[in-house]
């Protein structure tokens, strides 16, 4: 009895998961929440803008939207921004098995530091953080600073506005795929 309520309860959270990911944003949206994402990394860290400013591109994903028991998976739409200016779409996704219980909405910046790892992740077809390059994960909290001469991994992932509940925070196995608006 126990077996078919977990397996009924994961259904209804993949057909969740499944009908997010299948919601097409419109790009002036996807913009919009852009920036207000941006604008709340701005006000949580101290030192965010001049961190951005210094680099070659990043990428913005206002929201993801992850669920799992046991098995769970995570999706969300976002920006790539050079100079300040939206160049590309992108969709992020991935899977897991394992110790996980919950769901959680969580805002993602993750930065490009020197030119070629942005070159990099510009030329992949569906670019995969911990297999095609690495995300170093910085753990900030409220009123944080961030500092560019401490830093020196060439791509940086930051987690930030959690909502919801849910134990694991990685972007090992997440796929970055490039979409059209």
């Amino acid at each position: 009895m126990f077996k078919i309520k977990k397996v009924c309860l994961f259904a209804v959270l993949l057909a969740v998961i499944v009908s997010v990911s299948g919601c097409v944003s419109p790009a002036s949206k996807i913009n919009r929440t852009a920036d207000e994402s941006l604008q709340e990394f701005r006000e949580q860290v101290n030192g965010a803008q001049m961190f951005l400013d210094q680099a070659a591109g990043y990428l913005v994903f206002p929201k993801v939207y992850k669920a799992g028991i046991g098995l769970g998976g995570e999706t969300g739409e976002g920006v790539l921004r050079v100079g300040n200016s939206t160049v590309d779409y992108y969709r992020v996704a991935a899977g897991s098995i394992g110790f996980q219980l919950g769901a959680q909405a969580k805002s993602m910046v993750i930065v490009f530091m020197t030119r070629e790892a942005l070159s990099r992740f510009r030329e992949s077809e569906g670019w995969r953080a911990g297999v095609d390059g690495s995300v170093a994960l910085i753990d900030i909290g409220v009123g944080k600073t961030i500092d560019t001469d401490n830093v020196r991994d060439p791509v940086v992932g930051f987690i930030y506005g959690s909502a919801g509940l849910m134990y694991n925070l990685t972007f090992e196995g997440t796929k970055f795929t490039k979409v059209t608006r």
